[in-house]
């Protein structure tokens, strides 16, 4: 004899559960959240080997420490991205729009 669920399955529910699962990968996957992770850590890597640049380093750059206002302008150019994607996140496309395409 089947056992049958005494739960039956509301269309609503998986319909929002699907909602959820698509907004998650969305944002899980958003390319500003890439470049702006890569940018922070590349800027602050950059930005403490200007901190420690030698006199030859700094002198090859006619005595502009290069390297600390690259990895500075990286830093924030990383935190732009980031704060972007946290202010604006994506929207997933509904399920009509998944379906025209």
């Amino acid at each position: 004899m089947e056992q049958h669920s005494e739960r039956a399955e509301d269309p609503l529910v998986e319909e929002t559960e699907k909602e959820r699962a698509r907004s998650a990968a969305a944002r899980l996957f958003d390319i500003r959240r890439v470049i702006g992770g890569l940018f922070v850590v590349y800027g602050v890597l950059v930005g403490l080997v200007g901190l420690f640049d030698g006199q030859s380093e700094i002198d090859k750059a006619q005595g502009i420490r290069i390297n600390l206002w690259a990895g500075l302008v990286m830093l924030l150019f990383g935190l732009f991205m980031l704060a972007w994607q946290w202010l604006r996140p994506v929207e997933p496309p509904t399920v009509e729009e998944a379906g025209e395409v």
